[in-house]
């Protein structure tokens, strides 16, 4: 079927999208209302494959929290009937997964290149970091801060006019590979910036003042992944030691409480630390561009979904930060600033207390590296279609992003440090 679509010219991306069907796979969302159901989400977790989307584990699933996660077609009537039998109130989030898979590609835009609007595979942006900083030689230059465990250069534009002594806010995408639309966000936000730079007075201070590091995908290998092999990929691509399991969570890799909470000792986990702090390629190659300028870099961005929430440190400890009542206000001021376009709803917070427990994540580890304004993302939506968000909220979703983003870098830019 798929070849014959192909060979008639239908231009569907998903026929490109290589690897396991996900037919008759289910997303259920349940709320454990005390610890004897999560006792059993802890027993269905060890007798079945279970995929969890939210949390990132079931080691950090607790009571009354929502539980997001995915099941194998076969395992799925197993598994409501497990519920059912212990009383658990449950909804299917996501009734075929392979059809939500086939439903991301709705965009309009049918171009072989590279567009804005909707998910471009890796050789697409690696060529588009090329062209944009070729086509704007004042405003965007791109250099190579590393290589990827498989040997991909990982390219970084640094945007902003040339002058001296310029601070800096580092921004970066796709740490995780599986949620695509939040290297598309690193893509419209340059795009926006060379676009608006002279038109927008905004726009046009902050490029004039400050300098952006933009690392369009963290997580190249495992992005790769998720075209040709498997959607729901997460991690790295690296080989572990002992163990036919691949790959290490970029995000629970950092020197920042490293592995102690929310983060797994075992290779098979998706949340799995690493052998050591930094011993993905991708993480120690950010770490020590970060490093490196850390005299110029006064805000570190990470940009990850989904869930709408816009957190800052900590997360690896329920410890609040110094400057916890300037992190807390600027993050109410720039989720509002989001919700000004299309009223969508962002929780902000410390992200141990809004929503676990996790070591080893980049944001912590920026921070305590002496960069005071460190803020992740997550961005849409709430688990209607979770990872995959479908292409038509590209545009909605990189425009709400980008308004709560440029707060918080103008106010950077007025409390210099």
């Amino acid at each position: 079927m798929w070849a014959l679509l192909v060979l008639i010219g239908v231009a569907s991306v998903s026929a490109n999208l290589q690897g396991p069907s996900f037919d008759g796979q289910k997303v259920f969302r349940v709320v454990p209302q005390n610890d004897e159901q999560v006792e059993i989400l802890n027993f269905l977790a060890s007798i079945t494959e279970v995929d969890f989307w939210q949390p990132d584990s079931v080691t950090l699933v607790r009571p009354k929290m929502q539980v997001d996660f995915r099941v194998e077609a076969e395992k799925s009537f197993e598994v409501e009937d497990l519920l059912k039998e212990n009383g658990m109130e449950y909804q299917v989030l996501i009734e075929n997964l392979q059809a939500a898979l086939d439903a991301q590609f709705d965009s309009r835009t049918r171009t072989g290149g590279h567009s804005y609007d909707k998910y471009n595979n890796w050789d697409t942006i690696a060529a588009w970091t090329a062209d944009i900083a070729a086509q704007n030689p004042d405003l965007v230059s791109r250099t190579v801060i590393g290589k990827t465990y498989e040997g991909r250069p990982m390219y970084l534009l640094k945007m902003g006019k040339s002058g001296s002594d310029k601070k800096a806010i580092f921004m970066d995408c796709g740490f995780h590979a599986r949620e695509w639309i939040s290297p598309a966000f690193c893509q419209w936000f340059v795009k926006e910036a060379v676009e608006t730079y002279g038109k927008d007075t905004v726009m046009t201070t902050l490029l004039d003042k400050l300098d952006f590091y933009v690392l369009p995908v963290v997580n190249i290998d495992g992005y790769v992944y998720t075209w040709t092999n498997d959607r729901m990929w997460r991690k790295t691509r690296s080989k572990n030691a002992g163990t036919t399991c691949i790959g290490t969570d970029p995000n629970r890799n950092f020197n920042a409480g490293w592995c102690t909470v929310g983060a797994s000792k075992s290779p098979c986990s998706s949340t799995y630390c690493g052998s050591a702090p930094e011993s993905e390629k991708e993480t120690k190659a950010l770490a020590d561009f970060i490093r490196e300028h850390l005299s110029t870099i006064k805000a570190y961005l990470t940009i990850h979904s989904y869930s709408q929430l816009l957190l800052f440190p900590y997360s690896y400890t329920y410890n609040l930060p110094p400057n916890y009542q300037e992190l807390n206000s600027i993050a109410r001021a720039a989720s509002k600033e989001l919700a000004s376009l299309y009223n969508t709803d962002y929780t902000y917070g410390p992200g141990a207390t809004t929503i676990y427990l996790a070591a080893g994540g980049s944001d912590d580890w920026a921070y305590d590296q002496g960069i005071k304004y460190s803020f992740t993302f997550e961005l849409r939506d709430t688990g209607r279609y979770g990872f995959l968000l479908p292409e038509s909220q590209i545009k909605p979703t990189c425009e709400e992003t980008l308004l709560a983003v440029k707060y918080i870098a103008n106010y950077v830019l007025e409390h210099l440090y």
